[in-house]
């Protein structure tokens, strides 16, 4: 494909933007194609280039891209306001539905991103233990704020992830290996009565596709209710994507919180908290904890989340659903016509493979794949018309507009690029 046009885009934007880019995940050798459009299941470059989109913004565009009844409300609202500053009625409008769907739910706080809803929920959960030690697992990203920023896998106690973060930043973030329930039980026993809350994603997705162990999650809600730990269930990759209430519903196990991103604001930029009212009730102005945004629930992005929420019905999620098993069943296939022992993860609309013959449960087990080699993978998906995220420990994603024909035209990318890249 000629990218000639992205080229010299990236060439120019390196001298304005540090890296070339806004976010450092777009980054990769020897340049990102920069979009034009998006539509349906599709995305288009500055070179006219079409691609079957599986990154989809990094997952929330669940109801694919500019969506007709978002564009259609979006643009009503956009006539009323883009910001008010002050209450509007959709915002109560977004919360019920929240409310009804999220089983946690009892409350809601909008904010402007996930990495802001993951930081006032820990300080919410700290404030209200008055604790200090929080833990997270390995390979579990919560956004790029200072205590969760932390290296996976560098021991017990978290050290930064970054320079620029204080080492007492983290220095209460606690580590432990996904799926490892003694691990966790060790932890706990060696902090009794330190820990104001567990973050967890129940499906790991910034190490790729990493989902519980049957149980785990039911063990994650018994041991902090033993030990009156706040559970938090970070939901801005699964929420509104796995079922009508997220993945606390699809497993059926209720968190103390909740935090959510984009999907709840139908792809505009927006973040939410919610949960039990008796713990909702304690972020300012109802109580002492302070949590703010000026830009908080803005009328563009609730308006967003209230057409996305008419969109994700049950019909939805059956076809994502199936389109998913389609997809993961036809890679299987592949790797068994190909006889390549790599290792595919999914729940649903999400999936990834591994470039491991190792079984991948947590952090440790997806470092064993061949990176260097799925960033191959990556590239001849890419000039074979199929995009996805250009890192092993990314999720693909599906979205309501993938066709079967979507998906057949992926799976023979697929088999090309194992053809190309695998060596036995």
């Amino acid at each position: 494909m000629n990218r000639e046009r992205s080229k010299q885009l990236y060439e120019e934007s390196v001298n304005y933007l540090p890296g070339g880019v806004n976010s450092p995940v777009r980054a990769y050798k020897p340049y990102p194609f920069f979009a034009k459009k998006a539509k349906g299941s599709k995305i288009y470059d500055v070179d006219e280039n079409e691609y079957i989109d599986y990154c989809l913004g990094y997952g929330p565009v669940v109801f694919g891209h500019a969506n007709e009844q978002i564009i259609k409300d979006a643009t009503n609202q956009l006539k009323l306001g883009t910001d008010y500053g002050v209450p509007s009625q959709k915002e109560l409008e977004l919360a019920q539905e929240v409310v009804e769907r999220v089983p946690c739910a009892e409350m809601v706080r909008f904010t402007n991103s996930g990495t802001e809803a993951t930081m006032s929920a820990i300080r919410l959960a700290r404030g209200v233990t008055n604790r200090k030690k929080i833990i997270k697992f390995e390979g579990a990203y919560h956004g790029a704020h200072d205590a969760v920023l932390v290296k996976s896998g560098s021991g017990a106690i978290g050290k930064p992830d970054s320079p620029g973060i204080p080492e007492e930043s983290t220095r209460n973030t606690l580590l432990v290996p996904f799926n490892d329930e003694d691990a966790l039980t060790r932890m706990i026993n060696d902090n009794k009565g330190e820990i104001a809350c567990i973050i967890v994603e129940p499906i790991m997705g910034n190490i790729g596709c990493v989902p519980p162990k049957d149980g785990f999650l039911q063990f994650l809600r018994e041991i902090t209710e033993e030990n009156d730990i706040i559970l938090i269930f970070d939901e801005v990759i699964t929420g509104f994507r796995l079922s009508r209430g997220g993945a606390q519903e699809y497993y059926g196990i209720t968190p103390d919180l909740a935090t959510f991103g984009k999907i709840i604001g139908g792809g505009f930029p927006i973040g939410a908290i919610c949960g039990r009212r008796e713990l909702m009730e304690q972020f300012a102005p109802s109580g002492g904890i302070y949590q703010a945004g000026t830009f908080s629930g803005n009328p563009m992005s609730i308006t967003g989340g209230l057409s996305a929420f008419k969109i994700l019905d049950m019909k939805a999620y059956k076809t994502l659903h199936d389109s998913g098993k389609y997809l993961r069943s036809g890679m299987s296939d592949i790797l068994e016509k190909l006889d390549i022992n790599y290792q595919i993860n999914g729940v649903e609309s999400m999936t990834q493979i591994y470039f491991t013959d190792v079984d991948v449960y947590d952090y440790k087990t997806a470092q064993t794949s061949d990176t260097e080699g799925f960033l191959k993978y990556f590239h001849v998906l890419l000039d074979n018309g199929v995009f996805i995220a250009p890192s092993q420990y990314e999720c693909a994603f599906l979205s309501i507009q993938h066709t079967k024909e979507d998906i057949d035209k992926t799976l023979n990318a697929i088999e090309i690029a194992l053809k190309k890249v695998v060596k036995k």
